[in-house]
């Protein structure tokens, strides 16, 4: 059921009283929290005076998706980018990730010949003892290996499944695994909880996931968990959105959930909404930020699901638990580049990292469930509606049942040992 609301939360009396409350004693944080909440603001009042008083003369404001600018951004991006990203030369197969993934939720087809040029290049950024590098030549490391992986999966041919080495990548896991149950980033590089989270994702789309590979991971993953609710980057670090995302999809991945304390969680995301903004901060007494729409909405269905599994009597049947009314207001009104593409917040550049993540995070407010308890909720116009994606791998629902059901015909690697 597709439902399409009425009124605006920020065009409600009352709205205004959501604003920071100024306690006289001003901080760096309170200060650029107003400045923000400012801005946000004029964009709201302008949508108001808009609805209100609608002429020529009057700002054109509307909750549209812009799709046809979005996706000119993006195929444009695929096939060329100036010398402004030589910064991300170390980040390309996230590039042809968060590209290919964008349009998947647009459903704006890749022509064949794109793909395939996409595939080639992705072959190039593959080492030789496995996983994936920033770029053809480099040091492998897990962050692109994910990218790579997800990119692949989501254009889904038979040549993008056969680009993956899944030999080589088993052993380029069983590298990086640590004797705690952690992994490191690359060899000799960080660790933190995103590296159990990219190992664990591609290991089990790929079907190289062995008992002994993720041996202790759970357990350290949940002390990783801190008495805010949420997950930090290593035991014993402040709780972020990014690591709580990837802590708990590792778990669901591994299903070991029950190692977390779950309302303690559920409680730490619910109040990462902003109260005025209706987008999510990443941490406690941060900023909003458009990319968060993923990262921490993203964490509802999960929680939603595990705590489904316990038979909780308080949860809903046709809402995820935060306003996914008001994050879709924030995307759609403030997070939309006038020229394509979307951001972080109002102020700030477009690039394809939020692009990704907002249009990911857009994705999850609209859609509730799914089979006969499919609720959707759209915001604005029906045309804003967006195709699912899996909060666990952040790709098409679709995509990931055909990767899984791919590489389930193949058998396990066994050639691989602990270091």
């Amino acid at each position: 059921m597709a439902e399409s609301m009425g009124q605006l939360r920020c065009t409600r009396e009352g709205h205004g009283q959501e604003l920071l409350q100024d306690d006289s004693v001003p901080t760096e944080t309170s200060i650029e929290q107003k400045r923000v909440e400012q801005c946000v603001g004029t964009i709201f009042n302008m949508y108001k005076t808009h609805i209100k008083e609608p002429n020529d003369l009057q700002p054109k404001l509307k909750l549209v998706l812009e799709r046809d600018i979005h996706t000119h951004y993006l195929r444009k991006g695929l096939q060329q980018l100036s010398e402004g990203y030589e910064c991300l030369d170390a980040s390309r197969p996230w590039l042809c990730y968060w590209i290919v993934h964008s349009l998947g939720l647009l459903n704006e087809p890749i022509p064949e010949s794109v793909a395939s040029h996409v595939c080639q290049f992705l072959a190039r950024c593959q080492d030789v003892n496995g996983g994936f590098a920033g770029g053809p030549g480099q040091q492998p490391h897990l962050a692109p290996t994910y990218a790579a992986v997800n990119a692949l999966c989501s254009i889904g041919t038979e040549e993008a499944f056969d680009v993956i080495n899944r030999e080589k990548l088993q052993d380029f896991l069983y590298s990086l695994k640590k004797t705690d149950g952690s992994f490191n980033m690359h060899l000799g590089g960080e660790v933190d909880v995103r590296s159990a989270y990219c190992a664990a994702s591609v290991a089990s789309l790929t079907n190289v996931l062995t008992p002994d590979l993720f041996d202790g991971t759970a357990e350290w993953i949940a002390r990783c968990q801190n008495w805010e609710g949420g997950i930090g980057g290593v035991p014993g670090l402040e709780a972020h959105g990014g690591y709580t995302f990837c802590g708990l999809s590792a778990l669901v991945i591994l299903n070991r959930v029950h190692l977390l304390d779950l309302k303690s969680m559920l409680r730490w995301v619910a109040f990462r909404q902003m109260r005025f903004e209706g987008g999510f901060q990443g941490r406690c007494n941060k900023l909003v930020d458009g990319c968060y729409s993923f990262w921490q909405a993203g964490l509802m269905p999960l929680l939603h699901r595990s705590l489904h599994s316990e038979a909780d009597p308080a949860l809903s049947l046709t809402n995820w638990m935060f306003d996914q009314q008001a994050m879709q207001e924030y995307l759609l009104l403030c997070c939309q580049a006038p020229t394509g593409g979307l951001l972080d917040k109002p102020g700030k550049s477009r690039d394809f990292y939020h692009t990704c993540y907002c249009l990911s995070g857009l994705s999850i407010a609209q859609h509730f469930g799914g089979g006969d308890i499919l609720h959707e909720i759209i915001t604005g116009i029906k045309e804003n509606r967006l195709n699912h994606t899996h909060p666990v791998y952040n790709v098409s629902p679709d995509k990931v049942a055909g990767a899984i059901m791919h590489f389930r015909q193949k058998e396990v690697p066994q050639t691989s040992r602990k270091n």
